[in-house]
């Protein structure tokens, strides 16, 4: 459980830093606030990311491995 919450909060962290600088820019480009807007985006989306990641992780992980069996499944 305590690796699972780790692993929740570093790739909420790393998404949400990443994709809201370039959704800020893409929205904005170099706006003289860059920084504060991003900033913003930033604290708003990590604690839903964390959420988001805490609450699916197990289901999506499932279902990949369920994916990857199919595919990987020999014919015959």
């Amino acid at each position: 459980m305590k690796q699972r919450i780790v692993f929740s909060l570093l790739m909420s962290f790393v998404l949400s830093l990443l994709m809201t600088l370039w959704i800020t820019w893409i929205n904005l480009g170099l706006a003289p606030n860059f920084l504060w807007l991003w900033a913003k985006a930033f604290i708003l989306a990590w604690p839903a990311a964390a959420t988001i990641s805490f609450l699916f992780a197990p289901k999506v992980h499932n279902l990949s491995e369920k994916i990857v069996r199919k595919w990987l499944k020999p014919a015959g």
